[in-house]
């Protein structure tokens, strides 16, 4: 790609990026149906470094869910994986081939055909977690074939109580789903769990079970 073509792509991506945000659904699930009955193809991405932590049971509950609706789901666990941080060498061009021949392959492989992207993360000081953070910042070498409409779910937990701090992390996902042109199906914020295994004792696995069920 020549530079010309590569700015004239910058610029409307940057353009897209400034559309306003999808409004913020509350800090519950949130379902919306699918609508035509149809099976779909789910990828989870989870970026808990804890087998049994938190973010990763609120995912086993939605894919049990999903899977009992008759959806297709396969997951990623970015922690269990290798997964190079994005360099911005531009050689893929926002639409081609990553110079790193790493796990990505796999979110490759799935994320074009998906009709519908999870996103499990808990809050490490304040934002996404970094496994996570890495696989995201890898959608810019698939930037012009994930542009197409895609339902998204965001379940992520937290050990303080407070909603306002949850909002960094909602703010990020309504502006990717916002510059992506995806819709949320639903979310799922999961207060007050900090140790491994504290969700359990609460509703929201459940939820999260709901959540897929009903879509």
């Amino acid at each position: 790609m020549n530079r010309r073509d590569f700015i004239k792509m910058t610029f409307a991506a940057s353009a897209l990026a400034a559309l306003p945000k999808l409004s913020v659904s509350a800090p519950t699930a949130t379902p919306t149906k699918n609508g035509k009955g149809e099976k779909m193809k789910i990828l989870v991405l989870t970026g808990s470094p804890r087998r049994n932590g938190n973010s990763n049971t609120l995912a086993d509950n939605f894919i049990k869910g999903a899977r009992e609706a008759g959806h297709e789901t396969v997951r990623f666990d970015a922690a269990f994986k290798e997964v190079h941080p994005c360099i911005a060498c531009n050689r893929c061009g926002m639409n081609g081939p990553c110079i790193f021949k790493d796990d990505f392959d796999f979110v490759r492989e799935h994320i074009i055909e998906a009709d519908m992207v999870v996103f499990a993360t808990p809050m490490y000081y304040f934002g996404i977690s970094s496994q996570l953070k890495a696989v995201i910042d890898r959608f810019y070498a698939l930037n012009g074939q994930i542009h197409r409409p895609k339902k998204a779910t965001l379940l992520m937990t937290y050990a303080d109580t407070s909603a306002a701090e949850a909002e960094p992390i909602k703010n990020h996902y309504h502006v990717l789903l916002n510059y992506l042109g995806w819709q949320d199906a639903g979310q799922i914020i999961a207060s007050g769990v900090w140790t491994e295994g504290a969700v359990e004792r609460t509703d929201f696995p459940k939820q999260a079970y709901e959540l897929g069920k009903s879509l």
